[in-house]
């Protein structure tokens, strides 16, 4: 039986799609036909409604339809004209499979990239702390070579995190002045820390 894109073929005899599988697990004639009769009737529609519900995702839509039309032979009492039309329980089947799969996706762990997986692989254990330690002393060093008033006034601004006025009152130093040491104080840490090969 061919799965690929479904097309909507002539409609055959609208009473087919109320006839019963012979059985489960064995594929007769009869099941044949009706397996290929809800195809012709049905994969077209399905198809174009379950491609909607997967956000234009052709595969995902075929293996969706291809799952339905899989459960419709399997479950045969569903096309009983009494329980209402075939179509509806197939949009249903259909709508509850992709319903699963985002689901299933969301549960699964994010899927990372080729490159990230082989950055992990070429690291040894510890070299991301190792790492961070060498940076930290590269940027200890690059702090130490500022001069003592640049020095006072990142620490009271970023690291004691004290506004620009806190930093004038506890410095004993006009407000003005605090901003420009401060502004001249990053530069100078940028270009530092660019010399010891860390770009800020």
């Amino acid at each position: 039986m061919h799965w690929g894109f479904p097309k909507r073929g002539p409609r055959t005899d609208p009473d087919r799609s109320s006839h019963r599988v012979s059985g489960k697990g064995t594929f007769s004639t009869a099941d044949e036909e009706l397996l290929r009769t809800l195809y012709a009737e049905h994969a077209g529609a399905l198809f174009h409604y379950v491609l909607r519900l997967t956000s234009g995702d052709w595969q995902w839509a075929e293996d969706v339809v291809q799952e339905t039309l899989l459960r419709a032979w399997q479950h045969p009492a569903a096309f009983d004209p009494a329980r209402g039309p075939a179509r509806a329980w197939l949009c249903t089947v259909a709508r509850h499979l992709v319903i699963d799969a985002h689901r299933a996706r969301q549960a699964r762990p994010t899927e990372v990239g080729g490159e990230a997986l082989q950055r992990a692989a070429e690291q040894t254990p510890g070299e991301d702390q190792i790492e961070q330690a060498l940076q930290s002393w590269a940027v200890a060093d690059a702090v130490r070579s500022l001069s003592p008033d640049h020095r006072a006034v990142l620490l009271e601004t970023y690291y004691r995190g004290r506004t620009m006025a806190e930093a004038a009152q506890v410095l004993g130093i006009p407000l003005g002045t605090v901003k420009s040491r401060t502004y001249y104080a990053l530069h100078a840490l940028r270009l530092a820390l660019q010399e010891r090969g860390i770009e800020p």
